[in-house]
C-alpha cells in the first residue's frame, strides 16, 4: 500500500503526514515534494499527523447525528431557500449536480459576515455574504462548528503556505486573499441509502470551485470517487485522516500545473446512511487568486486552464462561488435571485 506521493493503488490515494515537516529539513522538502507531486498527477490524497484533536472531531460527528435526528420541522424552519446568502438546511433531493438530484441532506454554514447593502455597480456575487440558519433547540451546533472552522482554517492556510514554497513561490503569496472576511464553508452532509440501483447519485460529478477541500469522513463509510485517467477510483475513508483536494482556483493558479480533479459520491446501499463533513477554505468573495510563476521545469508541464464552456472558471472566487451556488440550488435562485438566473 502506498504511503506517499503518487498514482493511487485501486482503493487507495497518496498518504501525506504532516508531521514531516518538523521533522528536520530533508523530511520537510520531501513532504513538500511529495504534496505537489500528489497535486499534479492526482488532485487528491489523505493527510495525516495534522493536528486536530479526535475529540474534536468525535464531538463533530455527535453534533451532526443530533442535527439529522431534529424533528423534520426544525430543520425546515432554517431551510436554506429562507436565505438569499444559501445558508440553512438542504432537504433530500434538493440540491442538483450537473442538472442532476443529488440524494443527500444537508446543512451549509458559511463564515459570518455582515450583509451588504445593495448599490449600482455592486459585484452580484456579494449577494453571498449573510449570516447563518442555526437550530434553535440545538445550540452546541454552533460553537462546535466555529471550533472546526477556526482550526481547519489554521491547518489549511498551512497547507497552502507549503504548496507555494513547493511551487517556488514566495512562502506567504496566498496570505493576502484569506486575509480580510474569507468564505470559509463547512457543510454538514447525510447521504441515505438507497435501493434503486439505477440511481446511486448522492452528488453526482464536480470539481470544487474553490482553493481546497479538508473532507471528514464517518469512519466505515465509503462512497466517494475520484476520477483518474478516464475511471473511477474509490476512496474509502483512512483512520485520522483528511481527504484533501484542490478546488478551481488553484488550477487558476498554477496554469492547470495543479489538478482540480472531478469527484462524485455513490449512495450507501439500502438500510445504510453515511456522514461527511467537508470544510471548503475559501479567499475573500473580491479577492482574485494570485498567479504563480512557476520555475521552467514545472511551467513546461503546466496543462492550461481546463477549457469547459459548460463551467467556465473564473479567477474571481466570488464569481466562481456565485456560478457553482446558482446551479446547485435553482429554488434559492429563483426565489431570491431572479434576475440573476431569468424566468
Amino acid at each position: 500500500m502506498r504511503t506517499s506521493a503518487g498514482l493511487p493503488s485501486p482503493q487507495r490515494l497518496p498518504v501525506l503526514d504532516l508531521l514531516r515537516l518538523d521533522r528536520g529539513a530533508v523530511e520537510a522538502e520531501a513532504f513538500r515534494r511529495d504534496l505537489r507531486q500528489a497535486t499534479h498527477e492526482v488532485g487528491f490524497f489523505y493527510l495525516v499527523g495534522h493536528g486536530i484533536e479526535p475529540a474534536l472531531t468525535d464531538e463533530l460527528f455527535r453534533v451532526a447525528e443530533a442535527f439529522f435526528a431534529l424533528p423534520e420541522a426544525e430543520k425546515l424552519a432554517i431551510e436554506m431557500t429562507r436565505s438569499p446568502h444559501f445558508r440553512g438546511y438542504t432537504r433530500v433531493g434538493g440540491e442538483l449536480t450537473q442538472g442532476q438530484v443529488d440524494w443527500r441532506e444537508q446543512i451549509d454554514l458559511g463564515a459570518e459576515h455582515d450583509v451588504v447593502p445593495t448599490a449600482p455597480g455592486q459585484p452580484d456575487y456579494l449577494r453571498l455574504e449573510g449570516p447563518n440558519q442555526w437550530p434553535a433547540s440545538l445550540p452546541r451546533l454552533r460553537a462546535v462548528v466555529s471550533d472546526w472552522q477556526q482550526q481547519l482554517t489554521r491547518l489549511a492556510l498551512r497547507l497552502l503556505q507549503e504548496w507555494a514554497t513547493c511551487l517556488g513561490a514566495d512562502r506567504h503569496l496566498f496570505d493576502e486573499a484569506f486575509a480580510e472576511a474569507p468564505a470559509t464553508l463547512t457543510k454538514i452532509v447525510r447521504y441515505p441509502g438507497r435501493d434503486d440501483e439505477g440511481a446511486r447519485q448522492g452528488v453526482g460529478a464536480h470539481k470544487d470551485p474553490g482553493v481546497l477541500t479538508l473532507l471528514l469522513v464517518e469512519p466505515g463509510r465509503a462512497g466517494l470517487q475520484v476520477e483518474h485517467e478516464g475511471s473511477w477510483t474509490p476512496v474509502p475513508p483512512l483512520a485520522d485522516a483528511f481527504v484533501v483536494n484542490i478546488g478551481e482556483l488553484l488550477e487558476v493558479a498554477t496554469d492547470g500545473y495543479l489538478k482540480a480533479t472531478s469527484h462524485r459520491v455513490v449512495s450507501p446501499p439500502p438500510g445504510e446512511t453515511r456522514i461527511s463533513i467537508p470544510f471548503f477554505f475559501n479567499p475573500s468573495l473580491r479577492s482574485t487568486i494570485p498567479v504563480v510563476t512557476l520555475p521552467p521545469e514545472l511551467a513546461a508541464d503546466a496543462r492550461g486552464v481546463t477549457a469547459d464552456p459548460d463551467n467556465v472558471i473564473f479567477g474571481t472566487f466570488g464569481d466562481n462561488l456565485l456560478k457553482a451556488r446558482l446551479r446547485a440550488h435553482p429554488d434559492v435562485a429563483r426565489r431570491h435571485h431572479r434576475d440573476l438566473v431569468g424566468g
